[in-house]
Parts: structure tokens; sequence; C-alpha cells
């Protein structure tokens, strides 16, 4: 049985519905044969150079073969020693399992096993220049509103901020409304929300980080996406695989960026990009 291509499977409905062709067989690989051979987690304080705030970051990262999936959490969210109980498992069973991060980082990290990004799984490769922290975070994040079609004077809803996005957001001319689940404000002491739900009518498009698959959010950003006819573009550490598999179900474009991140080194990386403006 042959894998489908992003360009001839069907779009699934939902992150549910595409865990349950993973399981049906549909990808051509039986997740039950399919182990995890190395599961790590990453922790990463930081504070660009000329900025105001900084943020931390935890991720857990699940090893397939070749393919690594991850999924970003709050830190200290998960328990000790989940990482630990996921080595030497089958991707069928953690698509069952009870913690919601180990589901999606085994879910990517099956998908991006049989269908590793590049142009036969639909996407476009993407330099990024080496550099900096702060101008590798920039330039990732002028790739990302690059996929964002709106004229200037539009509205985005920013779920998940990354002050760089949204300084690219201010050099396109677009405006924006800052969601996280932390809340805080800006580099611009702009007050972030907390409520992304009570602004989804207020907005043109939707500019949200794949986290929102590891918190349970992202659902209700795809559906309010597909049913009111608004971009949903997707930049994707967490679920770099995943998401672009939604792609004409609510999610209109993706900046997939798996395991190594940007963040986590000063040379030259790639980002992978799905629908959108080229």
């Amino acid at each position: 049985m042959t894998a489908p291509t992003a360009t001839t499977a069907p779009a699934p409905g939902s992150c549910d519905e595409l865990v349950s062709r993973v399981l049906s067989g549909a990808y051509g690989h039986d997740p039950k044969a399919l182990r995890v051979s190395t599961a790590f987690t990453t922790r990463q304080s930081v504070r660009h150079t000329g900025r105001a705030g900084g943020y931390r970051n935890e991720v857990l990262s699940l090893r397939i073969g070749a393919a690594v999936g991850s999924c970003a959490v709050e830190p200290g969210e998960l328990p000790d020693g989940a990482a630990d109980a996921c080595v030497g498992t089958d991707a069928a069973t953690l698509l069952a399992h009870p913690l919601r991060p180990v589901r999606i980082a085994a879910l990517d990290a099956f998908l991006m096993h049989v269908l590793p990004h590049g142009p036969a799984s639909g996407a476009r490769p993407l330099p990024l220049p080496a550099g900096g922290s702060l101008e590798k975070s920039r330039a990732r994040a002028r790739a990302v509103v690059g996929l964002l079609d709106l004229p200037p004077g539009r509205t985005v809803l920013v779920v998940g901020v990354v002050n760089s996005l949204l300084e690219a957001l201010r050099e396109r001319g677009l405006r924006y409304v800052p969601c996280d689940l932390k809340g805080g404000t800006t580099e611009w002491d702009e007050p972030v929300r907390d409520d992304a739900a009570d602004h989804l009518g207020r907005c043109d498009a939707v500019l949200a980080s794949g986290m929102t698959l590891g918190n349970g959010t992202f659902e209700q950003l795809r559906t309010h996406a597909l049913r009111h006819g608004k971009p949903l573009v997707m930049f994707a550490q967490t679920g770099s695989a995943v998401l672009p598999r939604l792609i004409g179900s609510g999610v209109t474009a993706v900046s997939a960026e798996p395991y190594p991140f940007f963040w986590l080194d000063g040379g030259p990386g790639t980002i992978h990009q799905y629908g959108g403006t080229r």
C-alpha cells in the first residue's frame, strides 16, 4: 500500500479524524509496528539582546526511525518520567495516551516518518540564514507572516505571542490582537489577552502557534476559520508534520519547523511552507 501525498490525500476534518486515519492504515504504515526509540525534553530560556522581556520553552520530542515529532508544553507541566515511559512503546499505543502532549508528539513523529517534509509532501523548503537568536527569530517571523494574504489595515488574531511575529505584522501594516494563555504584555506594552475565543469575531485572519494542538485550543480556531472562511495560518514547531495534513479543513497555510528548532543553533536552517502565498 502506497502512502498518499499531501496533494492526493483528502484532508481530514479534525485532528481526531486524522488519528483515526492513521490507526486505520490510511498512510500506508501500521502504527503498531513503529516504536519510539528515543524520547527527550528540551528546555530553553531566552531574552534576545535588545528586547525588554524574555520567555521559556519546554518541548517533548519522540523519535521514530529518523523522524522526530514534538509538542511544546508549559514549563513544568509534563510529569516526571513521561518521556521515559514512551521509549520502546509503539505509536498506536501512544496515540491513545492519557496526556495530550504525548499523543500529539507521537502523531507528529509518525507523520514525519511516513511523510517527511519536502516537495513530495507538498512543502516548499525555505532556508533560514545563520545569525544571532534575534536575527533568526526575525527571519522566521517574516517568512511566517508572508503566508498571510491580507492587505494593510486588516486585523489578525495572534494566538501564541511571539514579538518578532508582531513586529513583522507591523511592517506589513497589519493590526493584531495578541492572545496567549499566559497573558502579560507585548514588547510595546500592549495587553496580551488570555481569551482568544472572545476575539475571533473581530479579526480578519488567525495566526496561531502549533502549541494550540497540545493545549487543546486548536479545534476551536480551526472550526471558526472553516465556518467563516477566514485564513488560519499556523507556525508549527509543535505538530509540524500534523498541521499540513489539515490544510483544506480550516487551516490555510503552515510554516513547519521540525526539531531542531531555530533557537537551538546559530547556523543556517530550513523551514517548510505549505499553502498560502508563495
